[in-house]
């Protein structure tokens, strides 16, 4: 499981000061911690970008480079920026990501064969409602895998992410358990392997117990590993939650155990 840092986000304020202020150096030191912590990719997100968008994902994309050898995840919804940060980008990049909407679907889904990269769908109707169940996110699945399949994306290049949804709304516990029952029933359902990335950090969104937030963080990343999970988005500052995600590492890949 692919450990990605969603710290770099324009809700951080330290981005979002250092964007503001075109100053790369609070960037790379929080881009070299985040590879220190673990991370092996690293999102970056500046949010819209409604003013200079270009400059300022270009901007980013530079900054976060000279600090880390790091594959990069491009997100964000302005389609300019998307492809200026592509652009900019000096390894492959991940594009993070499109939806249904008609917006995405003309404006961002086209640049994943522009630029040779691998994007990521979401599995939410065009109007950004999260599908109430398992059986409608698959529904979307085969939306996606279809427009990516008209667009001449290779089915290899398309990670599916289905949404996790905080513990606090209504169905926040049933939706967890759907997400995990989407992970496992993707690949029989396309009929080949499909790689899956899930934003971790959504599940304890909004109030609660920090401590009893980081033990349910850490129970659902062991459960999302054990579904199949590939790539999980996370803060990875929370340090116990990166030592489950190494323990699951060790407990579910192919190699010898061995306690050291």
């Amino acid at each position: 499981m692919l450990l990605v840092a969603d710290n770099l986000t324009i809700t951080n304020e330290t981005v979002e000061k250092a964007l503001a202020d075109m100053d790369p150096e609070p960037i790379k030191r929080l881009a070299a911690d985040c590879e220190a912590a673990g991370a092996r990719a690293i999102d970056i997100n500046p949010g819209p970008l409604s003013r200079n968008p270009e400059l300022k994902m270009r901007f980013f994309v530079q900054a976060v480079e000279a600090a880390t050898d790091l594959p990069l995840l491009i997100d964000t919804a302005n389609p300019a920026a998307m492809a200026a940060g592509l652009s900019a980008c000096t390894k492959t990049p991940v594009i993070n990501g499109f939806s249904l909407e008609k917006a995405k679907l003309e404006k961002i889904l086209p640049l994943a064969g522009q630029f040779d990269a691998d994007i990521i769908g979401y599995l939410i109707y065009p109007d950004s409602r999260v599908p109430s169940n398992a059986d409608e996110r698959l529904a979307i699945a085969l939306e996606i895998w279809e427009h990516a399949r008209k667009a001449g994306i290779d089915p290899s290049r398309l990670i599916m992410d289905p949404v996790i949804v905080p513990l606090s709304w209504d169905n926040g516990k049933f939706q967890a358990r759907e997400v995990l029952s989407v992970i496992r029933r993707l690949p029989e359902l396309l009929g080949h392997p499909v790689r899956t990335i899930a934003g971790i950090s959504n599940l304890t969104a909004g109030r609660g117990n920090r401590k009893e937030k980081a033990v349910f963080e850490r129970i659902y990343l062991t459960l999302l590993a054990e579904a199949g999970l590939d790539m999980a988005l996370l803060n990875v500052f929370h340090g116990e939650s990166m030592e489950t995600a190494g323990f699951c590492e060790r407990l579910l890949n192919n190699k010898v155990f061995t306690w050291t």
